[in-house]
Parts: C-alpha cells; structure tokens; sequence
C-alpha cells in the first residue's frame, strides 16, 4: 500500500466512523474506497467489515442502562444473529469472484435506498409504542426476520441498523432507545460472529485493516461534530449521493 492509497483509506474510515456515530450508512463511504484502492469487491467487503467493527461496540456500552432491562430478548435474539451471521459469512465467501462483482452495484444502491428511506422508517419506529404497562415479547417472526436480517448484515450489511430497527419497532414495539439499544446490540453480535469467521477464513487485507480501524475509531470520536454540524438530513444525502455514484462506476466499468 502506498502513502496516497493509506490516506485515502484512512480519510474514507474516518468520515464512516463519524457518519456511523451520527446516521449510520459509514460503510458507503469505506467500502467504495477500498474499492477505488484496487482490492477485488470480496476481499474489500471483507476488510472493510473488520475494520469498521471496534465502532460498533463504543454505541453498546453507552447504551448499557437500556440493555440491562433486556437481557432476556438479547439472549433470544442473539441466537437467531449468530446463526444467521455464520450462514451470511458462508455463503460470501463460497460466492465466486465474479458473481459478487456483479452484485456488488446492486447491493450499494440497495443500500443507498435503505438510507433515502430512512425518515418514514424512522417515523414507524416512534410510532410504535406498547400499550402502558406491556412488555412485548420476542415473537416467532422476529426470529427469522433478525436470521433473515444477521445473513445480509453478514453478506453486506450495508443499512442493517436501519431495517433492524424498523423491524423491532413493528415487531417488538417498546420505547425508541430500548429498540436503538437491542439494535446496536445486535449489530455487534452479527458483525463479530462475521469478523471471526473472516480472520480464519477470508481474505483480510490487514495493512488496510489498521488504516481504516484507526481511522473510524478517530472519526466515531472526533468527527462527530462536523456531522452534527452538517445535520442528518444532509448527511444521508451526501452518503447517497456518493454511493449512488460509485454504484454507478461500478454498473460501467
């Protein structure tokens, strides 16, 4: 790796660690980079994977007062994240070369759609509150919705918390920090579960992994407050914008 494609990699980390810490959508921005840097799509979804996941367990320990009402669910529901994480993990690396490259655009603009969508989901999640004194239950169909969900976060992953959160909020209706919390909580489990799977079985480039992991862990921390400053409206567009774009490249080359 030369000095241009470290900074790079390092400058794409560092704005998906603040746009992760604020939105959500940061691998948008990093995957694409890896890309740009010349590494073939499964090995960049790989890497970006492992280096982008010390940013989600700063989120979990914040939310630790709103996880400890739920450890029930968590232990159900980590159940279903594992196993489908460990099928998600399977079938990307058993995926030929080839056949990810020409999904890879499609997974992209999937996610960029997600993220356009993000305000009416985020509308149906706070509209989604128990009745006064209930305490929902974890049902048979979140089950195979977080199995469903842990397989594509495991695959791409790309606006996973944003469709997780969406589905408790329908499924398991509680107050909207309780879901945020069990969200981000299942997002480590799935993410951890596929980084495993990926130090012992894929092909991690780990001279891009310290780049990046440095550079999201600085971003989450420091880059906050730029994107707070652009606000979240504009953030999704930005992250849209530019993953629409790379789609796009990618669709042509």
């Amino acid at each position: 790796m030369d000095l241009q494609s470290a900074a790079g990699l390092a400058a794409a980390a560092f704005a998906a660690g603040a746009i992760n810490a604020v939105a959500g959508g940061g691998s948008l921005v990093s995957f694409p980079a890896l890309l740009a840097a010349g590494y073939p799509s499964k090995a960049a979804n790989v890497t970006n994977t492992v280096a982008l996941w010390p940013g989600y367990v700063g989120g979990s320990i914040g939310y630790r007062g709103e996880l400890r009402r739920q450890r029930g669910r968590a232990v159900v529901l980590a159940a279903p994240a594992i196993l489908g994480s460990l099928a998600g993990s399977a079938i990307l690396l058993l995926t030929p070369d080839s056949a990810f490259d020409a999904v890879v655009p499609f997974l992209i603009l999937f996610a960029c759609g997600v993220m356009a969508f993000q305000g009416p989901l985020s509308r149906v999640a706070r509209r989604a509150h128990p009745p006064p004194g209930s305490q929902a239950r974890v049902s048979p169909q979140l089950v195979a919705v977080v199995f469903v969900l842990a397989i594509y976060g495991a695959y791409f992953g790309g606006g996973l918390g944003i469709i997780m959160l969406a589905a408790l909020a329908i499924l398991l209706p509680d107050d909207l920090q309780h879901s945020n919390a069990l969200k981000g909580l299942l997002s480590v489990v799935i993410n951890f579960v596929a980084v495993a799977y990926f130090v012992l079985f894929g092909p991690v480039i780990w001279e891009a992994v310290v780049v990046m992991a440095a550079g999201s862990l600085a971003g989450g921390y420091l880059g906050v407050g730029l994107a707070r400053r652009l606000g979240q409206r504009w953030l999704r567009v930005a992250v849209i914008a530019y993953g629409t774009a790379a789609a796009l490249v990618l669709l042509v080359r």
